[in-house]
């Protein structure tokens, strides 16, 4: 382990914009590109932090606004730290909260200081600032922290996102300002834009001028087409410096991580594979299964034949459906392990495609090969 956050460039695919890197932490290595397990309030959900490591999770991801709610970012601090509290000893990534803010838009005030809100648990009025927002992460003591931001909807008439823009830019650089001088924390800028190319251009100006350890691509995956989103990522991932990491914030779906990873992003964090485990539905490589369905009644089949999940080895088709339809907790325990290992699973298969120079095969062959039962 460092002392403090590296980032190493290692190898560049050259049939794609591809790339393998290394980030080093105080709280040990990431192999990229990389999926982060989403654990917003201190959990992942279903599954203690022990399984998470062993299904092959490098880092996982928390949420400052949560937190900072409940239990309360100074009850973390004073108990050890978000490390110690979730009994987490590997590298952790916290969110600023600012897309769950985003989410409150009919309890929220936006104005140049910071987002005033009521909070969705007891409706009482809260106020954050990008300062606030950068002590929140620092007490909580995670590896790598967000910038607090400004998350347009989708649509959004240009002058909207133009203004949106202006003032994410300008909470970076008091988010910057008000970073300790440390390097046991890196601090990522996030690049708003909307959907329009000539603004994510002028945020990636601004929030590379400003100068941070990391760079994310927020504002996506907000209900806009896919193929706007595959666009935006293409046209704004290669203006991004090559030397720090490239985080897609909040997608996605297997397809969109192959595909995005081809454009040269680096991270990705998303609650699809713990919340689909949940509600019954189930990534193998070939489909994704609702297990609901009645045609499983009596499958003895695993989930995924080519699985090494502990699921997989243990559990038919049959009885994951008896457990999910009984409403039995073991259902939502047996399907993210599941799913959670899916998606390590496939990071470890696009890092070695990488590896070997041949990403563009990969790609090809995994979008041929997926079919659809489900959503």
């Amino acid at each position: 382990m460092v002392d403090g956050y590296q980032f190493e460039l290692l190898k560049k695919d050259l049939t794609s914009r591809a790339r393998l890197g290394k980030i080093q932490t105080p709280h040990g290595e990431v192999n990229t590109p990389v999926f982060m397990p989403v654990g917003s309030q201190g959990a992942v959900k279903s599954l203690v932090p022990e399984w998470v490591r062993k299904l092959g999770a490098e880092m996982i991801i928390g949420n400052a606004y949560h937190l900072y709610l409940k239990p309360g970012h100074k009850i973390v601090g004073d108990l050890g730290g978000l490390h110690r509290f979730m009994n987490w000893s590997g590298p952790l990534l916290t969110d600023s909260g600012g897309f769950q803010i985003y989410s409150l838009s009919a309890l929220r005030k936006i104005t140049d200081k910071g987002v005033m809100f009521q909070s969705h648990i007891d409706g009482s009025r809260q106020f954050l600032t990008p300062e606030l927002v950068v002590e929140i992460q620092e007490t909580l003591g995670s590896d790598i922290m967000m910038c607090l931001d400004e998350c347009t909807p989708y649509p959004a008439g240009f002058a909207e996102v133009e203004k949106s823009l202006a003032l994410t830019i300008e909470w970076a650089g008091r988010s910057k300002d008000a970073k300790k001088n440390s390097n046991r924390q890196a601090l990522f800028g996030i690049v708003q834009g909307g959907m329009y190319p000539d603004l994510r251009e002028r945020g990636v100006e601004g929030i590379t001028g400003i100068g941070f350890d990391g760079y994310a691509l927020g504002g996506l995956s907000v209900g806009e087409p896919k193929e706007m989103m595959t666009e935006i990522v293409a046209g704004t991932t290669p203006l991004l410096p090559e030397d720090k990491p490239r985080y897609l914030m909040g997608v996605g779906t297997p397809e969109d991580i192959v595909a995005c990873v081809h454009q040269g992003i680096d991270m990705f964090d998303c609650v699809m594979p713990t919340r689909c485990a949940r509600n019954g539905l189930l990534f193998t490589n070939r489909e994704n299964i609702v297990i609901k369905n009645a045609r499983y009644s009596d499958d003895s089949s695993p989930l995924d034949s080519s699985c090494d999940c502990y699921t997989c080895r243990h559990y038919s088709r049959a009885y994951l459906r008896h457990l999910f339809l009984a409403r039995e907790i073991l259902a939502m325990i047996l399907n993210t392990i599941h799913n959670i290992r899916y998606y390590m699973h496939l990071l470890e298969m696009i890092r070695e495609a990488i590896r070997n120079g041949q990403y563009a095969d990969f790609k090809n062959n995994f979008l041929r090969n997926r079919s659809y039962s489900g959503v």
